[in-house]
């Protein structure tokens, strides 16, 4: 994993043994490519606005989700369930001793 001079990680070299790296480690911009990669292209200017990177992405609650970041429910359900919520629980299980 690199990490460019602007703090972010290259997101390209942040797959490791086909998963993604942990999130923890991610800026602001690598937080915002992973949801404009995943066809979130327009809600993830809300996490750039909000300044979400990866430690505060895995603290955020599904409510934080459908009211913080001012993004239709519809999308934003389908962030939680299927993107924040799995990225929790992948860091979560990395992290267990």
């Amino acid at each position: 994993m690199e990490t460019k001079e602007n703090g972010s990680v290259d997101t390209k070299s942040s797959v490791e043994n086909g998963q993604l790296s942990d999130p923890a480690h991610w800026a602001v911009a690598d937080v915002v490519n992973y949801f404009k990669a995943t066809g979130f292209e327009e809600q993830a200017n809300a996490f750039q606005d909000q300044e979400i990177d990866g430690k505060s992405l895995l603290l955020m609650t599904r409510n934080d989700v459908l009211t913080g970041l001012s993004i239709k429910l519809g999308p934003a359900l389908k962030i939680y369930e299927y993107h924040v919520k799995p990225l929790q629980t992948q860091h979560l299980k990395g992290n267990v001793s």
